[in-house]
């Protein structure tokens, strides 16, 4: 079938604005969602950012995987508001999740826990049909995390062996910031030294300084890209799973 020139220019639009039409007036971006299934509703101890059973219960357990918003690990921690779009089951605010893990579905930027998709429901009722349709269309934008009562957090990964070896689980990044970058003072050479982002939200670095580690980091966000110094040190006694805090309030 051969389209007369209205035809095809009418349709050369509508194809670029495909994308302008799944961008809303409040910054919101369409996409889909879907769910894993969790034996107690709660989130996956085994995500690729690496929180561990913090991991599970963190914001109520209201988390997801994502995929391209994963950022190589420096997405872990960013909170989204997540709405889906059937009028008739889809609560207006939708459900605001934090992202702990690593996840690529059919065409769905959000694999949710079980309690984070029940929330894009307006009732228990609205949730159990959202739950037979597997995958939803959903529209999302990033917005601040507010973790009252919690400057930004350091736990010492369970793996790590002082002094040989010292890996980092960053926690509680508030407001729209991501943490791109670890530094820790080498005191002998007087210059901040990187460690290495091991995988998700853990930084490692073997042979660390000994004595106290004072670490620095980078953060990406709305005020641009800037380092904060942590406000306190890692003391020389650490021990794996011991958690410090930073006394560093990022909003």
């Amino acid at each position: 079938m051969e389209l007369n020139f209205r035809h095809q220019l009418s349709l050369v639009c509508f194809t670029l604005l495909l994308p302008a039409l799944c961008i809303s007036q409040d910054s919101f971006t369409c996409s889909r969602a879907t769910f894993y299934g969790s034996p107690d509703c709660y989130g996956n101890p085994r995500g690729a950012c690496g929180y561990g059973e913090d991991g599970k219960t963190i914001n109520d357990g209201n988390v997801a995987g994502v995929s391209w918003l994963w950022k190589n690990g420096s997405g872990c921690g960013a909170c989204y508001q997540v709405r889906c779009k059937i009028p008739q089951y889809c609560d207006e605010n939708g459900a605001l999740v934090v992202v702990t893990d690593f996840g690529v579905g059919d065409r769905t930027d959000f694999i949710m826990s079980p309690r984070g998709y029940s929330s894009l429901g307006r009732n228990a009722d609205a949730s159990a049909e959202l739950f037979k349709y597997g995958v939803v269309d959903i529209e999302y934008k990033r917005v601040p995390c507010g973790y009252s009562g919690y400057n930004l957090m350091l736990k010492v990964h369970p793996r790590s062996r002082n002094p040989h070896y010292l890996a980092i689980l960053i926690l509680y990044v508030g407001g729209t910031n991501d943490i791109t970058c670890v530094e820790f003072w080498q005191v002998d050479c007087q210059e901040w030294r990187p460690m290495r982002r091991a995988f998700g939200a853990v930084f490692d670095a073997a042979n660390p300084p000994r004595g106290d580690i004072k670490l620095r980091f980078q953060v990406s966000g709305s005020a641009g890209l800037y380092w904060v110094e942590s406000k306190n040190v890692i003391p020389s006694d650490w021990t794996p799973e011991a958690v410090y805090d930073s006394q560093i309030q990022l909003n």
